[in-house]
C-alpha cells in the first residue's frame, strides 16, 4: 500500500477546486484497504483513550462535502473502533427557532467537545457560507440587524462571515481544540451515479428527495463557493485537507491516516500516572484484593 503523506492533501496555498484529485490510487485491494483502516482506526482509538485520560486536548473534526459524498459512513468507519464515552457527534440541520434566536455560530460553539473528547461535526458551521451563499434568501430567517432583504447582503457581509470563522477557530484552537476540517471531494459523474444506486435500492431510497436533484443543477456554483471557503479559511491552526472521495473505502483510509499521523506528534498526550503514593502502595492494593 502506498505512504500517506498527509502534506498531499492538505490545503496550504490557493487553489482552484477543478484542479484538485476526486480519486486517488493507494496501490491496494479494497480488502487491504479495509484492513488497514480497521488497525489505523484502533490505533486512534488507544490515542483517544490517552487524551480522554491526559484531559487537555480536545479534536474537533469537521467534515464538509457534497450531497452522497459518503460523510455518514466514513464518520461510521473510521470512529468505529472508539470508546462512545470519549466522542460525540452533530449533524447541524435547519436552524431550529431558538438557534435562529442567536448568532449563527452559537450553536456550533455549545457543541464543542470537551477537553478529552472527540467532537464531529457532520456538515459544519461553513453552512454558513455554502447554503445560504448558494441560497441567500435563507439569510433573511436569521433576522440581523441591518439585512432587510438579499440585497442587502454584499461581499462586505460574507468578508466578515469569514473572518469571524477564522477568528472563532484561532479562539478554540489556542484553548487546546486540534481542528481538522476535511472536504470530501467528489466528482460530478460518481454523485450522479451514486443518486442512480440509491434510486435502485428499496433500503437507501429513504434517502432521495428531489431537492437533490435541484441542489445538482446549483453544482458550479456550490464548487465555486467551496472554492473560496478552502482558500480563505485554511489556516495552520484549522488547516483543510482535500479528500479524494469518488471511492468510500480510500476516503476513509485517508482520513483517519491524517487524523492519526497528526495527534501522534502531540507526544504531550500521555495518560496521567498514579501519585507516588498510590504507586508505592500498588502491592498492598493487590494482596488486598486477593485477599479478600
Amino acid at each position: 500500500m502506498k505512504k500517506i503523506n498527509i502534506e498531499d492533501f492538505k490545503i496550504s496555498s490557493q487553489i482552484k477546486i477543478e484542479d484538485l484529485p476526486t480519486s486517488y490510487d493507494l496501490n491496494a485491494s479494497k480488502k487491504q484497504t479495509v484492513r488497514e483502516l480497521r488497525t489505523v482506526s484502533e490505533d486512534l482509538a488507544e490515542i483517544q483513550n490517552a487524551m480522554y485520560a491526559h484531559g487537555k486536548y480536545s479534536v474537533l473534526f469537521c467534515i464538509q462535502g457534497m450531497d452522497t459524498a459518503g460523510k455518514d459512513s466514513l464518520i461510521r468507519e473510521v470512529f468505529k473502533e472508539f470508546n462512545v464515552r470519549g466522542i460525540v457527534a452533530h449533524s447541524f440541520k435547519k436552524p431550529t427557532e431558538l438557534e435562529l434566536k442567536h448568532d449563527y455560530l452559537w450553536r456550533h460553539y455549545i457543541a464543542l467537545p470537551a477537553r478529552g473528547k472527540f467532537g464531529i461535526f457532520n456538515r459544519t458551521h461553513y453552512e454558513n457560507v455554502l447554503v445560504t451563499r448558494v441560497h441567500p434568501n435563507y439569510l433573511m430567517y436569521e433576522n440581523m440587524p441591518g439585512i432587510n432583504s438579499v440585497d442587502d447582503i454584499n461581499d462586505a457581509f460574507w468578508d466578515r462571515r469569514f473572518q469571524e470563522i477564522n477568528n472563532f477557530e484561532k479562539h478554540i484552537a489556542d484553548n487546546g481544540t486540534i481542528v481538522f476540517k476535511f472536504f470530501l471531494n467528489l466528482s460530478k459523474d460518481e454523485q450522479k451515479n451514486r443518486l442512480i444506486r440509491r434510486l435502485n435500492r428499496p433500503d437507501k431510497q429513504w434517502k432521495f428527495s428531489s431537492d437533490d436533484l435541484k441542489e445538482r443543477k446549483l453544482w458550479d456554483k456550490y464548487q465555486e463557493c467551496y472554492e473560496d471557503a478552502l482558500n480563505r479559511t485554511s489556516k495552520p491552526h484549522a488547516p483543510w485537507f482535500n479528500i479524494p472521495a469518488d471511492d468510500k473505502p480510500t476516503a476513509r483510509y485517508i482520513v483517519a491516516k491524517i487524523l492519526y499521523d497528526t495527534l501522534k506528534a502531540y507526544t504531550d498526550i500521555k495518560e496521567p500516572e498514579l501519585p507516588a503514593k498510590e504507586k508505592a502502595n500498588i502491592g498492598l492494593y493487590k494482596k488486598e484484593l486477593e485477599n479478600e
